[in-house]
């Protein structure tokens, strides 16, 4: 028993180490399992939103942006408060936000407080996910730290399998709102935890003096990806060529040269940027942003849609919905838990890029089974091969990027990888909304059976097709249902295909940009910091569901 016990192990009032070492890392799995958990759980109670609150689909996807856009904005500012305030303190106020943005999401009278409601649940989360690994790091060493990772890993990607599920259940037999307050009694164990087991640090830097927190760069990367969203899901909506849907394009590119801008005047300065452009110049680096947009987007974007499409087109139940979905975070899980230590020991752009294509050939496999006459068996085996994919591409991608830079930069490549991965979740569901609504709309207008296709269009993409068909008149009913069906295929159909180019050519770029860290020198003690990274890679396990 002595010879595992070090210096920042847990004593429990006996003296007795082994148990009460591992109660630091059950407080940051608490925090991550409802942290990620509400990324997946959202999207099968999405039609029973819809109906309690009047929401359209625009709304329906600022329920899920708005919690991916504040985790994506605030992720590497998060990161930069931690280190300042100290990431114990900045873990357990992120917890609080985060249980107090619950509580109000349950409490939503309509889609503008939810909405609202889910972007302060994404700040809380930001500022969970940015001090998790911290927290690990402080709280571990040697094998213990791997394993700490390895566990936290896992229970990330549980979160992800069971949010589908969780998410029926709760919405079935309870209501839509438990979803949310099913948090708060995890969030207020996780806070006492938190508070009696792992120890307080001190916040500094490198140097030994407060980080400054880049607050004008956060501001600009905040607005240009804001912006950006706005506009891509207003253009799907009102037309692209709207005067709104233009302003948001200008506002994004302003936002955008101004955060170019300022990253380099703070890097010339000596300052810490929030994201030190010039590591963009790094192929691998560039590489690896992609890829990790790409597959974010490819891979989840397109499970809005697919989750109204079981319950307000096939009629499934919310359980039923959930079970349907849940194959591509089943298969990722399994296949980052069971192969992840295998695929650590391969150059990483292999698991990665291969990793990239199999989520590729998955949504080509789904759009071959998306007919009018499709049930929810054609979903399994692309989602699965999906998932398989999502499986072998997440566990490698901080590691890989925290080895193509310089070791102080190791953390901001980590918060990068990040960023953009939830970046491209908010991006594909606002693309892939968008994509949806103009297809079905041209089906619905070739059949002549619509007057306002447009409309009927958005009504399909907001959950309403049922409503569409009992709106017909009493003879055509069947004729509408069969249309209904038709039109949601021919979306999904353009939806999946565009989810698969996504993909492939972000498996394509990290294959012919993605080379091996040159760090690793022959004969290195592997004690220094380019062994570090080594554990790193478990904190990315498997958040597949983000």
């Amino acid at each position: 028993m002595g010879a595992r016990f070090h210096p920042h192990t847990v004593l429990d009032p006996i003296g007795e180490p082994d148990m009460r070492k591992w109660w630091p890392l059950t407080a940051v799995c608490l925090g991550a399992f409802i942290l990620l958990v509400d990324v997946t759980i959202v999207n099968v109670a999405l039609p029973s939103m819809a109906d309690d609150l009047d929401a359209s689909f625009t709304s329906l996807q600022w329920v899920i942006d708005g919690y991916a856009l504040a985790l994506a904005a605030l992720l590497l500012a998060s990161g930069s408060l931690a280190d300042r305030f100290g990431h114990r303190r900045f873990y357990v106020y992120g917890l609080a936000l985060f249980a107090a943005a619950s509580l109000l999401c349950g409490l939503a009278p309509d889609a503008g407080v939810l909405i609202a409601a889910r972007v302060v649940q994404g700040v809380g989360g930001a500022a969970m996910f940015a001090t998790a690994p911290a927290l690990l790091l402080g709280s571990y060493r040697g094998r213990d730290r791997g394993t700490a990772f390895g566990v936290w890993g896992a229970a990330n990607g549980a979160a992800a399998a069971a949010g589908p599920l969780l998410g029926g259940l709760l919405t079935e037999h309870l209501s839509w709102p438990t979803i949310f307050w099913v948090n708060l009694p995890i969030a207020a164990v996780a806070i006492v935890m938190t508070l009696r087991v792992v120890r307080p640090d001190r916040p500094r830097t490198a140097s030994g003096t407060p980080a400054r927190i880049d607050l004008p760069g956060a501001t600009a990367f905040t607005v240009a990806a804001g912006a950006l969203t706005y506009g891509l899901i207003r253009g799907g909506e009102a037309g692209w060529t709207g005067g709104v849907t233009l302003a948001a394009f200008a506002v994004t590119v302003l936002a955008l040269a101004a955060f170019v801008v300022i990253e380099h005047r703070t890097a010339l300065r000596g300052g810490s940027p929030m994201l030190d452009l010039a590591l963009l110049r790094r192929p691998s680096f560039a590489g690896l942003m992609s890829g990790a947009l790409l597959l974010q987007g490819g891979a989840f974007g397109c499970l809005v849609l697919v989750s109204l499409w079981l319950q307000s087109v096939l009629g499934l139940s919310p359980v039923a919905a959930g079970l349907a979905l849940t194959p591509l975070a089943a298969a990722s899980f399994v296949v980052a838990v069971f192969a992840g230590r295998h695929i650590q020991r391969l150059a990483p752009r292999y698991p990665i890029g291969v990793g990239l294509l199999l989520v590729a050939a998955g949504m080509l496999l789904l759009r071959a089974g998306m007919t009018a006459d499709a049930g929810r068996s054609s979903l399994v085996w692309g989602l699965v091969v999906a998932g398989i994919g999502v499986g072998l591409a997440t566990p490698v991608l901080v590691s890989a990027a925290a080895s193509t830079v310089p070791p102080q930069r190791a953390g901001m490549a980590g918060g990068a990888v990040n960023t953009f991965r939830q970046l491209g979740m908010t991006l594909g569901i606002a693309v892939l909304g968008a994509l949806f609504t103009s297809r079905a709309a041209d089906t619905l207008t070739a059949s002549g059976a619509v007057p306002d296709a447009g409309g009927g269009a958005a009504a399909l993409a907001g959950g309403q097709a049922q409503r569409l068909v009992e709106a017909a008149p009493a003879g055509h009913r069947e004729a509408a249902q069969r249309l209904v069906h038709q039109a949601f295929a021919a979306g999904l159909d353009r939806v999946f295909l565009l989810s698969a180019a996504a993909a492939a050519l972000g498996g394509l770029v990290v294959l012919a940009l993605v080379r091996p860290a040159r760090t690793a020198a022959p004969g290195a003690s592997g004690s220094g910091p380019a062994a570090e990274p080594a554990p790193r890679s478990r904190q990315d396990s498997v958040a597949s569901g983000v």
